[in-house]
């Protein structure tokens, strides 16, 4: 059963936000884009001619020609703006009645097409008198970049209509001064025709082409620039650290995924009580969350609703990635939908046992490496020394795949900072000393890890991985760990169920296309190296508002997780070269 199944009408009915934007608000941005089809195809189906012929006695063709290209433009950003209205955002509603009233005029120019202007006015009117329900602030740095668009092009515009009448000056009737060819070009660039003459009119129309085409760019640009979803700069005080270590030292035991709230690409918003925090990271315009909150249960809504509400401030998706059925709960009563995402491999210490025909896989994998010479180490990050932790270092840059550190919702991104001291590095040597591979657990309350970076050597011998993770195990009791989370399952009920017997056609098909989809991402190799340690499955689930967010949310996660690109730098472990110096400990040898 899911979380969804699990929670009864009454939790979404006591909701205080709503995941869905108000009705009105939704039809309002249906209406306008419509609006927009309909100046689309006005742009694009030719005008009468009767009302052509009367509006060339006072408006040039070159007008009308950039008054109809205009008016397709502001109809493809009247498109345009539906996403952002929806989100209630003001910037867009800002842009919306620009372009309603610019159509107005631009219907008239085109062709004195005064139905599709009273459309374009009535549109205008209807904007204005629901202005109250868009409030979601834009982002701080959209503004600048706008402006930016609109200075850049504009001014291309400019200088290349400049050069264009310089070529051209010998077509000129008279001599203008320089004077009026700056008038020509800035006039051009809004579809007016200028004070120059020439002598042939297809300069003139060059002219106008050139000017009036990156005049059309410039606002265009502006306003995609302008409607980019605002970020937030991570501006997390050592109070704010602080608070957070003491709600994970307290409370970190209830979910595997509290100890990366740590990360620090990650912001924070509290419960008005300080009881209990989101922590979240924007990308897209999606404000994703990863796991439960934390801190005491109780005050979870409090600190769910001050984030849902923060999201709608700024006109932000929010999404929550691998949330346990508790805090799926606690999503779906604030008002998010919720559907199951995957399984969290789950491993208990005291029950693990190597014996037996389901572990004999596992079993020859450790005893092969163990022949080959290969032994491992176990030691709590504080108790390693600086010499020791440098040969870490240098190693996880070493036998990382790629340029990229993937992870978000369960990787910490560092090694060897100060305040991870309690994390625990298993350290495989081959036989010869050298160091082959390296895990790093995070804290998982007082009684469990959960792992987070795990690497090796690719010329090491096959076996590397079991080794590790079979040595951990061994060590939990010298560490006092009663637990182990491994890696995340994306699915992994689809692969589980497909190898049954009397699978469905559909089961078979989503199988097949979730196969297809491992080539790039892994998804069954990784299912594959959990469930070869036989362990208990955790169902993770993913919130979200409607199911019409999904694919941005899909994007925005696949980002975060460095599956996609972004337009950051690439990302990769940042360790501390400064860490305490202290003797090293050791909990776990070679197992003979």
């Amino acid at each position: 059963m899911t979380a969804s199944a699990a929670t009864s009408g009454t939790d979404r009915r006591d909701a205080a936000w709503s995941p869905r934007p108000p009705v009105p608000r939704a039809a309002i941005a249906r209406v306008v884009q419509l609006a927009g089809v309909f100046d689309v195809a006005g742009a694009v189906l030719p005008g009468r001619h009767d009302r052509i012929a009367a509006l060339l006695e006072f408006v040039p063709a070159t007008g009308m020609l950039s008054a109809r290209a205009a008016t397709a433009v502001a109809g493809v950003l009247l498109v345009h703006l539906g996403a952002g209205l929806r989100r209630g955002k003001h910037r867009a509603w800002q842009l919306a009645v620009a372009l309603a009233g610019a159509g107005v005029v631009l219907h008239i120019l085109k062709g004195l097409d005064f139905d599709a202007a009273a459309v374009s006015a009535a549109l205008l009117v209807f904007l204005v008198a629901v202005r109250k329900r868009f409030r979601a602030v834009p982002g701080p740095r959209s503004r600048w970049h706008a402006l930016a668009a609109l200075a850049g092009f504009t001014s291309s515009g400019f200088v290349l209509g400049l050069i264009e009448i310089a070529i051209r000056s010998d077509r000129l009737v008279s001599t203008p001064g320089v004077k009026l060819w700056a008038e020509e070009s800035a006039l051009g660039l809004v579809g007016i025709t200028g004070p120059l003459r020439f002598v042939h009119p297809l300069a003139a129309e060059m002219v106008g082409i050139t000017t009036g085409t990156f005049g059309l760019l410039s606002v265009v640009a502006a306003a995609v620039l302008l409607l980019q979803p605002g970020g937030r700069r991570v501006t997390r005080t050592v109070a704010d650290d602080q608070r957070l270590r003491d709600l994970l030292d307290r409370y970190g035991g209830n979910d595997s995924l509290g100890y990366f709230a740590l990360r620090a690409d990650k912001a924070l918003i509290w419960a008005p009580s300080r009881q209990a925090v989101v922590a979240y990271r924007i990308v897209y315009g999606v404000s994703l969350a990863a796991g439960d909150p934390i801190g005491v249960e109780a005050a979870w809504p409090e600190a769910i609703l001050a984030w849902l509400e923060d999201c709608e401030r700024h006109g932000w998706t929010p999404a929550v990635l691998g949330c346990s059925h508790a805090g799926g709960r606690a999503y779906r009563r604030c008002g998010l939908d919720v559907i199951e995402l995957g399984d969290e491999a789950i491993l208990d210490v005291g029950t693990f046992t190597l014996l037996g025909r389901p572990m004999r896989a596992v079993r020859q994998a450790v005893n092969r490496m163990q022949r080959a010479g290969y032994t491992c180490t176990v030691v709590r990050q504080r108790d390693l020394a600086p010499g020791d932790l440098a040969e870490v270092s240098h190693a996880v840059d070493t036998f990382r795949n790629g340029g990229v550190e993937r992870g978000f919702s369960m990787a910490l991104s560092r090694l060897g900072a100060p305040g991870d001291g309690d994390c625990v590095l298993v350290l495989a040597h081959d036989g010869r000393g050298r160091l082959r591979g390296v895990l790093q657990f995070v804290p998982w309350g007082t009684d469990g890890l959960s792992l987070d970076l795990m690497r090796g050597d690719r010329t090491a011998d096959n076996g590397l991985t079991e080794l590790m993770i079979v040595t951990a195990i061994e060590a939990g009791p010298l560490l006092g760990v009663r637990r182990l989370s491994l890696n995340f399952a994306v699915l992994r009920s689809v692969f589980a169920r497909a190898e049954e017997l009397g699978a469905g056609p559909v089961l078979r098909l989503w199988h097949r296309m979730l196969k297809a989809a491992s080539r790039v991402w892994q998804i069954e190799s990784l299912y594959r190296a959990n469930a070869k340690f036989r362990p208990a499955w955790q169902p993770r689930y993913l919130c979200f508002p409607t199911a019409r967010d999904l694919p941005r949310i899909a994007v925005a996660a696949l980002t975060a997780e460095s599956f996609l690109p972004s337009g950051d730098s690439p990302r990769r472990v940042n360790v501390a070269r400064k860490p305490a110096a202290a003797a090293p400990r050791e909990l776990s040898s070679d197992r003979r």
